[in-house]
C-alpha cells in the first residue's frame, strides 16, 4: 500500500498516511478561509492508521453543525497540516492537501460552502458542489 508524507513549512511536524484518500474536498466558508488565509481550504480525508511524527499546536473549533474539529499546526512555522473531527478520530484525518507538495495529487471530488466561494475561484471539471455541507 501506497504512503504519502505530508509536512509543514519547517518539516518540524509531518503526518503519514497510507493508500489513496477517500475523498479530496475544497471548502470556501469564512473558518477556512481565515484558518488558512487563502480563499479556500484544499483537504484530502484519509483512513487509519496514520502517523504523526513531531510536535502540534491544537485549535478546536466547532462547526455550523455542531461537531467539533481539532486543528493541528505547528508550533515552529505555523502551518495548519491536519485535524479530526472529535468523536469520530477512527473515522480518519483530513490533511491539508498543499502539505504533499505533489502537484499529481488526485483533484478534488467534492467543493462545500459554494455559496461562500469567491465570484472569481473557477472549479476544475468534476467536483460535485454542495451550497453548505451536505452532513
Amino acid at each position: 500500500m501506497q504512503s504519502r508524507t505530508a509536512a509543514c513549512c519547517c518539516g518540524q511536524l509531518r503526518v503519514e498516511v497510507q493508500g489513496e484518500p477517500v475523498a479530496v474536498g475544497l471548502c470556501h466558508c469564512f473558518a477556512c478561509q481565515r484558518r488558512t488565509g487563502s480563499v479556500f481550504a484544499a483537504l484530502a480525508a484519509f483512513r487509519p492508521p496514520y502517523k504523526v511524527f513531531g510536535r502540534a499546536s491544537e485549535y478546536v473549533r466547532t462547526g455550523d453543525q455542531g461537531a467539533r474539529f481539532r486543528f493541528r499546526f505547528c508550533p515552529v512555522c505555523g502551518t495548519n497540516l491536519f485535524h479530526t473531527e472529535e468523536g469520530c478520530e477512527d473515522r480518519g484525518i483530513a490533511v491539508a492537501v498543499g502539505a504533499f507538495a505533489d502537484p499529481d495529487f488526485p483533484p478534488p471530488t467534492d467543493s462545500v460552502y459554494d455559496c461562500r466561494r469567491h465570484s472569481w475561484v473557477q472549479l476544475p471539471p468534476g467536483p460535485t458542489t454542495y451550497e453548505k455541507d451536505p452532513d
